[in-house]
């Protein structure tokens, strides 16, 4: 089997665990990635099996606790697909989902293109090219029956343990003027009405900052020869630890100033 076709073959295989709800111990040796641009390839190759054009980007592992949890050094990036988009206020089912988790991140709407350079991209130039600011909950999952001992390559080509994710409105406050190291949303998990669960975050958990986090991943393209394009959205990791979650509760998040977002969980 020639390297694409490996690729071609993992990303097939990942694609159907993902639809299916049904998980791998691994990919088989044949179409395992080894290396972090191998993870890529097949996390690519994923995106070919949409039909709409690629809603956005996630980043996961933005704290050093959740590299340790999955055992990384660094950020990884996943793409987010049209599909897998759930409107606010939905109702999210949780068959097959082995994390059942909810995680509340700042999200940013691109305006200008950034396309690949051989400079890295500054943060002032990051933020000028992102148009708005949002609420958002990301419900990640993996394809993996263990997806903590999967290993940096696999977990790409896994496209980064994405799943599903929730965009709120865009902020109307001046979103560019609010210290996004030092806000600290509040995300509060009801279920049969009673609060079960009341948690507090902070930007500084995203990378130490969502601008940062968010640069990061303008640049994490840029290397892999991928255009960071008007109109996507880049949620940037959660800013708590994550919310655990099960069938019939709700989960309301609030950014303050900046928005709120919730969505509600079945089986």
């Amino acid at each position: 089997m020639t390297a694409d076709a490996a690729m071609q073959a993992a990303a097939d295989l990942l694609f159907r665990c993902w639809q299916e709800g049904w998980k791998l111990p691994a990919l088989p040796d044949d179409m395992q990635p080894r290396t972090r641009a191998d993870g890529y390839a097949v996390q690519a190759f994923l995106e070919h099996r949409s039909t709409s054009p690629l809603f956005g980007w996630k980043i996961a592992a933005t704290s050093l606790a959740g590299q340790a949890h999955i055992g990384v050094d660094g950020p990884l990036a996943g793409r987010i697909l049209q599909e897998r988009v759930v409107e606010p206020g939905g109702t999210i089912s949780l068959k097959g989902n082995l994390m059942k988790v909810a995680e509340a991140e700042f999200a940013f709407r691109m305006v200008e293109d950034l396309p690949p350079r051989p400079a890295d991209y500054t943060v002032e130039q990051v933020m000028a090219a992102a148009g708005t600011l949002h609420p958002a909950i990301e419900v990640p999952d993996s394809r993996y029956e263990d997806f903590v001992t999967a290993g940096e390559a696999q977990l790409l080509a896994d496209d980064a343990c994405a799943h599903l994710f929730v965009l709120g409105e865009a902020t109307k406050t001046d979103w560019r003027s609010v210290d996004l190291v030092g806000f600290a949303p509040q995300a509060v998990v009801r279920r049969s009405g009673q609060v079960v669960m009341d948690r507090t975050g902070s930007g500084a958990n995203v990378l130490g900052d969502p601008r940062l986090a968010l640069t990061w991943l303008a640049n994490e393209l840029s290397r892999l020869g991928i255009t960071l394009r008007a109109g996507e959205v880049v949620t940037t990791g959660t800013c708590m630890v994550p919310l655990a979650v099960e069938a019939g509760d709700q989960v309301h998040v609030d950014f303050g100033e900046l928005g709120q977002v919730q969505v509600g969980f079945s089986n």
